[in-house]
């Protein structure tokens, strides 16, 4: 009863969008398209200065909470030195479209969609997990527009097989049970594979997540899983990208193991870096968030 008055989810949301406000950015939306509108976290237009204007980096969410829970370290560290958009992907936050594309090739068209919408031309992209699904996508689709790609823990080289695998790592049958928990314990199933170091949580506050992060458009989202245009069979998809870039990622990572950062490495071409952090397994941007930011600092800066 307790967990239904308080919720201790929604308070910590609270604190992260005054974090996100005291560095000069707001809640906004926009209408791509007469069937799609777009939420994302902004510099605060009413008070921003065009010649004062700082380099804009795109921070793009993976599959489950909204960017910024995501992205908090990322936020703080960054906001000093780059004008940063944090986007809802679509059917996560207050991002909706009445189009019946689900795939995350979409998804990178409606996040430039959005971009060309503010008047951003040039821009540098940093995706984690399904998000670098969608960074992969843009800089593939848009190299005039991207300037560098930040890939973190993402199996963009992806097979059907690897789903597989990981369903068995899992314990579940079907990837919804993990990615889109509707109980404590498959919540608790998802966090171990996704962090190094585990702490115990309860159940009621597992709860609380469940009903704050994955209650909402639970039909969309499964679609969104089920319409991903990478790893629908053995075959890697992809091209090398001609942008300079860099793939992140956790060495104890269960969700997509290391040997595919090693691979994805090879098929982006010359162009790409490998960095893996030890200690930390699928969300390094938040388990070691110190490293993983000065790893992408030093690297859209060289």
């Amino acid at each position: 009863m307790a967990a239904s008055c308080l919720s201790l989810v929604s308070l910590y949301g609270s604190y992260l969008r005054r974090c996100l406000a005291s560095a000069g950015m707001s809640s906004q939306t926009i209408d791509i398209d007469s069937d799609t509108s777009m939420h994302f976290w902004g510099p605060n237009r009413t008070n921003s200065s065009t010649t004062n204007s700082k380099p804009p980096l795109i921070l793009i969410q993976g599959f489950g909470p909204h960017g910024i829970w995501q992205w908090r370290p990322q936020i703080v560290f960054f906001s000093g030195k780059f004008d940063l958009y944090v986007p809802d992907l679509l059917f996560f936050g207050e991002s909706y479209t009445k189009s019946s594309d689900r795939s995350e090739v979409f998804q990178a068209i409606c996040v430039t969609k959005l971009l060309e919408k503010l008047g951003i031309q040039k821009y540098s992209v940093v995706g984690t997990s399904y998000g670098g699904f969608v960074a992969y996508h843009m800089a593939a689709k848009w190299p005039e527009r991207v300037e560098k790609v930040v890939i973190a823990s993402s199996g963009v080289n992806l097979r059907r097989r690897d789903n597989d695998e990981l369903l068995k790592r899992a314990k579940v049958e079907k990837i919804d049970e993990l990615m889109l928990p509707a109980t404590a314990g498959q919540l608790r199933t998802l966090m171990g594979l996704s962090v190094f170091r585990r702490t115990y949580l309860p159940d009621f506050l597992l709860n609380d997540f469940i009903d704050k992060w994955y209650s909402d458009n639970r039909k969309e989202k499964l679609e969104l899983l089920k319409g991903l245009s990478l790893g629908r069979d053995d075959t890697v998809n992809i091209s090398p990208l001609p942008q300079e870039s860099l793939i992140v990622w956790g060495e104890q990572d269960k969700i997509f193991l290391l040997e595919k950062a090693h691979e994805l490495k090879k098929l982006l071409g010359k162009k790409a870096k490998l960095q893996v952090i030890k200690n930390t397994s699928h969300v390094p941007q938040l388990e070691y968030a110190a490293k993983f930011n000065n790893i992408v600092k030093n690297f859209l800066f060289e």
